[in-house]
């Protein structure tokens, strides 16, 4: 174990490792965080990952596999584009990772769609792949925002491509789509759902307060993503038959009773990803490219370092729970549910120490299901006191 893996408070291990399979994208989306904020560290990057940094990634995850006893890494492909690599691309890669790291691998591609077809489909079967899609709606809330340079539309390939995906349910990951208040919410769902989504992912846009997503001001007036939300959770909830998982609902359900919650957005867990560029340079989690140009770079490489290094480094070997949080979350009533936000979100110049650009849209719509939940549960008390007795 190198020095640096020895300290004391560090992880014990890392599970997700994303791998920037390409570094450039087909379509110029209007909110694009890695290409369209104030992060342009992209451009000083390689445009491929090649053979050699995917072998010298397998290589260190080989290396962390054994001697932190992992019971698996989740590996995902992503980008810019990853499909950009092409069919051939993405079977090198995950038969370079597949080969040389001696636990199981669950690979996951996330793609905006626009290039799936069956030579694709082909190799998602041989590693069973599982496949994201970015789409943020129907034709008119998908095209507003996910273009290509010259202005045309995506939706009509990204729904021919969910329609080839279909076809195989196992590899079928789901859905993401980037909130647009101008999108008619329950429309917007109900649009998505049109694609049989098995999961759903719901994502505020990355802004922080000094830069603020649209419609969310430095006053921290009105609710307008809470609205949103809140009109697609009861749409949800209320359905007689579950139609979906929606990742972001069904964390703030279970930490509300109790449990653990599955998303970075909200809850107090440590977020562990570790991003590999293609140059192979580690970076933190991408949504820290929202903060500031190379906001999510660490200094840190898989030539020269390992991931014990990863692990001690002050991007992941962080505080974790109420302590994490700034003075004023952790005096809120919904601190252990929230968890502050997403912690990119946070970012004012000088650091994150704050509460979320979010923050009242947060504590609205977990206050709004935190009533929904109750109400349920008074309403089921005679009847589970009954089953008991």
């Amino acid at each position: 174990m190198s020095q640096a893996g020895a300290m004391t408070g560090v992880p014990p291990s890392t599970r997700q490792v994303l791998i920037k399979i390409h570094g450039r994208c087909n379509l110029k989306c209007t909110y694009c965080y890695i290409y369209e904020h104030v992060d342009q560290s992209w451009r000083r990057k390689s445009a491929v990952m090649s053979d050699a940094v995917v072998a010298q990634v397998a290589k260190r995850l080989a290396e962390h596999a054994i001697e932190r006893r992992s019971s698996g890494f989740e590996i995902v492909f992503h980008g810019g584009e990853p499909l950009l690599a092409g069919p051939d691309g993405i079977d090198r890669a995950a038969s370079i990772l597949r080969d040389a790291v001696p636990v199981p691998l669950s690979f996951t591609v996330q793609t905006n769609g626009t290039l799936i077809n069956p030579a694709f489909l082909d190799v998602f079967r041989r590693y069973g792949m599982r496949v994201g899609v970015s789409l943020d709606g129907g034709q008119e809330a998908t095209d507003r925002h996910r273009r290509y340079a010259d202005g045309r539309g995506s939706f009509d390939l990204v729904a021919r491509g969910l329609d080839l995906l279909r076809t195989e349910p196992r590899l079928y990951a789901g859905v993401l789509a980037t909130i647009d208040t101008a999108n008619e919410p329950v429309q917007a769902y109900e649009d998505l759902l049109r694609f049989s989504p098995p999961r759903m992912d719901l994502l505020l846009p990355h802004g922080t307060w000094d830069r603020p997503p649209p419609g969310r001001g430095a006053d921290q007036i009105g609710t307008p993503y809470a609205e949103w939300l809140i009109a697609v959770f009861d749409r949800w909830y209320d359905a007689p038959v579950r139609e979906t998982s929606v990742r972001l609902f069904e964390s703030i359900c279970d930490l509300l009773l109790g449990g653990p919650g599955e998303s970075e957005a909200v809850g107090l867990g440590r977020d562990m990803t570790v991003t590999i560029e293609t140059d192979g340079s580690i970076g933190h989690n991408d949504f820290f490219k929202v903060t500031a140009d190379g906001g999510a770079e660490t200094g840190l490489n898989v030539f020269d370092h390992d991931f014990n290094d990863v692990l001690a480094h002050p991007a992941w070997n962080v505080p974790s729970g109420l302590e994490s949080l700034c003075a004023t979350c952790r005096s809120c009533p919904v601190a252990r549910v929230c968890g502050g936000g997403l912690r990119a979100h946070r970012f004012r110049a000088g650091g994150l120490d704050n509460p979320s650009v979010y923050c009242p849209d947060l504590l609205a719509l977990i206050q709004h299901i935190e009533r929904r939940l109750t109400a349920d549960l008074r309403r089921l008390r005679p009847a589970l006191a009954e089953a008991v007795a």
